[in-house]
Formats: C-alpha cells, structure tokens, sequence
C-alpha cells in the first residue's frame, strides 16, 4: 500500500510539473541515501538525465509564470505530463525509500506502474490545465505567477511527502484536488452569475 501511495504522490506531482519529480527522484538516487532506485530506473540519476531532466524544470517554471505562455505550456505538457507521471510512479513503486523496503506490489507486471502512473497525472494535470485559463481570463493573467508559484509547492510537497510519509501524499493530494475542484465551482459561478 505504501509503494502505491509512492507512486501516486510522484505522479501528480508529475501532473503539476513534468520534469520536478523526475529530477527529485535523480539527486536523491544519486546523492542522498533516502532511495534507492530499481535497476531499471538508475538512469534517471545519470549525468546526462539529471543535467536535462534540470534544465527543463527550470525551462518549465519560468514558463509557467508567463501569462498566456502558461496556457500554451500547458498543451505542450498534455504528453509530456503524464508520461513523465508513468516514468514517476514505476520508479517511484520500485524504489526503496526510507518507509519502503521491500517494494513488490507491482513487481509482476512492469507496464501496469506506468500505466497507472499516466492516468493519475493526466487527471492531475487536467485539472490544472481547467484552472488556469479560467483563473488567467478573470484576472487578466495576474493570476498565473500566483497559482504556478502554488502548483509548484504543491508538486514540491507531494515528492516530500511521497518519499518521507506516504500517507501523508495521499491526503494533501486529495487536498490539491478539492482545492482545484472548489476555484472551478467558484469561477463558474461567477462566470454565470455575469452573463
């Protein structure tokens, strides 16, 4: 159960933004003895995939700072996201972390992680991508900095939470969802309240 809530926390951080768990997953594998990731997944801690994987997080943040450049972002990230959530959950699944020792759950089907890992961050990255363009027309783009600089504490914290306490990743994304959920409710409200 723990290696699911693993992935699951990689995953919708992968949702919010593509390339910070991958990278997180490396330096920690790398540098840091909290994990330790499958064979199969090493490579996300290699020289070349950490200087990448850096590069486009950076790329990725500033971008989605941008007003209008964000929303265009977004439909970039529409592959990018989820594949980079079944890239996330499978090592995340597989890994030993500090609260995970023995990860087998899904050590007999090896594409069902990645699957799974894909579907979580499209949902999350569906979210995000309903929010923005509502949040960015309704405040003519002020909104952006404000909600990417939250999108990407929120990936921050689900890695963290991931790695260190499972248990605590699935609550704050059941919290991330409401969250996103609610702003949608209320700018719709509002949008339909105007006309």
């Amino acid at each position: 159960m723990l290696e699911f809530l693993v992935g699951t926390g990689l995953a919708a951080a992968a949702g919010l933004n593509a390339w910070m768990p991958l990278f997180a997953l490396g330096l920690l594998d790398r540098f840091v003895p909290v994990l330790e990731l499958p064979a199969g997944w090493s490579w996300l801690s290699s020289d070349v995939a950490l200087w990448i994987t850096g590069i486009l997080l950076v790329v990725e943040i500033v971008a989605d700072k941008i007003p209008a450049v964000d929303s265009v972002n977004d439909v970039l990230q529409t592959v990018v996201r989820p594949a980079s959530g079944g890239i996330a959950f499978g090592a995340g699944v597989g890994a030993e972390t500090i609260r995970v020792d023995d990860p087998a759950l899904f050590s007999d089907n090896a594409w069902v992680p990645i699957v799974v890992g894909v579907v979580i961050a499209l949902a999350m990255h569906a979210l995000k991508a309903s929010v923005r363009p509502v949040a960015n027309l309704a405040t003519a783009g002020l909104a952006a900095p404000v909600l990417s600089a939250g999108e990407d504490v929120s990936a921050f914290a689900l890695i963290v939470a991931a790695i260190f306490v499972p248990v605590l990743a699935g609550v704050l994304l059941v919290a991330i969802v409401a969250v996103g959920i609610a702003l949608l409710r209320r700018r719709r409200r509002r949008a339909q309240s105007v006309a």
